[in-house]
């Protein structure tokens, strides 16, 4: 079972904006450049996120996004559930047969529950610390010398 393209996306860009956004708000073309994050996709996600208060759209010329609560609030599981959501009004549900419905629903019903109780226990604060560690925050440096 993997998490959706469209789900992996938000969190990525969530994560990058918790990391970079400081001191200025993050622009989505620089998730993009550095995520390599399709714009049409991240722009929709984006303004998801916004409208579900897990980041915070900044007008003006040095726009972009910050999170609109503090990192140890945001989990995984915040960002699963507004991204499930959107991609559920998606797809169109079929009328379920009875072992759908009574056998196999059930219990995906629990695995899921049990799935998202975990992602609920990862914060974004989490996610940065993970970053750091594996150097995957912020921008790449480069190692070049410029002296003369």
């Amino acid at each position: 079972m993997r998490l959706s393209k469209k789900t992996l996306l938000a969190l990525e860009a969530v994560l990058d904006v918790a990391v970079n956004a400081r001191p200025d708000p993050v622009q989505s073309k620089d998730i993009t450049r550095r995520q390599g994050i399709p714009q049409r996709y991240l722009e929709q996600v984006m303004q998801q996120l916004v409208h579900a208060n897990i980041l915070k759209g900044v007008r003006g010329p040095k726009g972009g996004y910050r999170l609109a609560r503090e990192r140890r609030r945001i989990s995984m599981g915040d960002i699963v559930r507004i991204v499930g959501a959107m991609e559920l009004a998606d797809e169109p549900r079929d009328t379920p047969s009875v072992l759908s419905e009574k056998v196999i629903g059930p219990i995906w019903d629990e695995i899921q529950s049990e799935m998202m109780e975990k992602l609920d226990a990862v914060t974004i604060e989490d996610l940065c610390r993970s970053a750091a560690t594996v150097g995957a925050d912020g921008e790449i440096k480069s190692d070049a010398d410029f002296t003369i």
